[in-house]
């Protein structure tokens, strides 16, 4: 047993990850729910909820809610289960996430409206779920899962850098508001990790350009000054510290989960 699961930390909160069955979302679930939080599972896909709940082990307290984020009712009938379960949401984990390249000029309305909904109405939507309990409770913790692609600008994902930017002037504008309610709202913004959604963008690159895997991660990695991609743990852990009841002073932040990529 590790050092996190023996001081339990979050004993007896609730968390929300959406996006929650794979990738940065199932690493996030694991260090709260060893960390002694409640866990909520988000995500579109059931089965793969169910198969990270499996995962998880039966020990641990973790409920699976299905919801697409971008539609209103699907995340209100979604918090709705969570409270039945746990009751109410102290920690809310806005994971949920998608990346889609297009040279500018070919990024039609469709493919722009996509990244907007799931990368930033998503976040716009469970957080609306969450607030309003965490203030009328004066306590409350939100994390939101941007990316390099907010702090910085990319080629040919001008759609995405939009939403996630659009994620971390949310982060701040929320923080202000929230400043003496108890509850604080964070962003955490990883370079390229090591998930599912960044082999979609290597098979993008390979197919596009024809060149090898090897070449397609190489090209990537050049991107971290450590010439590595992120592992989804490590996402997970500052995700946890911003969770912490003792990190009240850390709101209205994105932290760089980069390996020094220069902001």
């Amino acid at each position: 047993m590790n050092a996190v699961a023996n001081t339990l930390p979050l004993q007896n909160l609730h968390a929300v990850v959406t996006g929650g069955g794979s990738g940065i979302g199932a690493a996030i679930a694991r260090i709260l729910v060893e960390a002694g939080a409640r866990v909520t599972l988000m995500g579109r896909d059931p089965s793969k909820l169910e198969a990270q709940r499996a995962a998880l082990g039966e020990a641990h307290p973790v409920h699976c809610a299905a919801a697409d984020v971008t539609q209103a009712a699907a995340v209100e009938a979604a918090f709705a289960s969570a409270r039945e379960v746990f009751g109410p949401v102290d920690i809310l984990v806005n994971n949920a996430g998608q990346a889609q390249a297009a040279p500018f000029a070919k990024t039609d309305l469709g493919l722009w409206q996509r990244m907007l909904d799931v990368n930033l109405t998503g976040v716009y939507l469970c957080t609306q779920a969450a607030l309003p309990s965490m203030i009328e409770r004066g306590f409350g913790r939100i994390v939101n899962v941007a990316s390099t692609a907010g702090q910085i600008g990319y080629a040919y994902v001008t759609a995405y850098c939009a939403a996630k930017h659009g994620v971390i002037g949310l982060t701040r504008a929320l923080a202000l508001e929230t400043a003496t309610t108890g509850v604080t709202v964070n962003a955490v913004c990883p370079g390229y990790t090591e998930t599912p959604l960044l082999q979609a963008s290597l098979d993008q690159v390979v197919s596009k350009t024809g060149r090898s895997t090897d070449y397609a991660r190489a090209a990537l990695q050049r991107a971290n000054p450590q010439r590595r991609f992120i592992e989804p743990d490590e996402v997970a852990r500052a995700v946890l510290w911003l969770a912490l009841r003792e990190s009240q002073s850390m709101t209205g932040q994105s932290i760089s989960v980069s390996g020094g990529e220069v902001m």
